[in-house]
């Protein structure tokens, strides 16, 4: 019998991997149009329409290049990620190990910005998160029961994906 090689895959990889999946086709289908042609419901008088995907990149293009910033600067081990949109906010809760050290990673992508707050508020500090593009990042410590909260400012859209690694 010849040699048998085997490649281990970390199950983390595989989990990062379904977990961007699954928020694209959430996503995806959260602001997909029902197929219905809406055209013979407008007036010639009627505004023309600003959708997303009119004026610039889809949400789906937008929410897939936010994440691929943040895989890019994964330090540490993953521990949880999601991606929302900046009108809808980001509005999570983990149980982290307390007193151990994690790093939130964020990038908004759109305009305007979006604030950043902990419960506890000893977790990490208030941030004001512009959407352009950058990356922020922050270190938290564990508190238990965290909440991460980003609720984006008047007027702002866009997508903000975020992550969080134990380090």
């Amino acid at each position: 019998m010849g040699n048998l090689n085997m490649t281990y895959v970390n199950p983390r990889v595989c989990l990062v991997g379904c977990a961007v999946a699954t928020s694209v086709l959430l996503l995806a289908s959260c602001t997909s149009d029902d197929g219905k042609d809406k055209a013979k419901d407008s007036s010639p008088s009627s505004a023309p329409s600003t959708s997303a995907t009119a004026t610039g990149p889809s949400e789906e293009k937008v929410t897939e290049q936010a994440q691929a910033a943040l895989v890019a600067v994964q330090s540490g081990t993953f521990f949880a990620s999601g991606a929302e949109r900046v009108t809808d906010g980001v509005h999570t809760e983990a149980i982290l190990s307390k007193g151990k050290n994690y790093k939130l990673n964020l990038v908004c992508i759109g305009s305007g910005s979006a604030q950043l707050s902990f419960t506890p508020a000893s977790t990490g500090s208030k941030a004001t998160i512009p959407c352009d593009q950058a990356l922020v990042q922050q270190r938290i410590t564990g508190h238990g029961s965290v909440r991460i909260d980003i609720d984006g400012a008047t007027g702002a859209t866009g997508v903000i994906a975020w992550q969080v690694d134990a380090v």
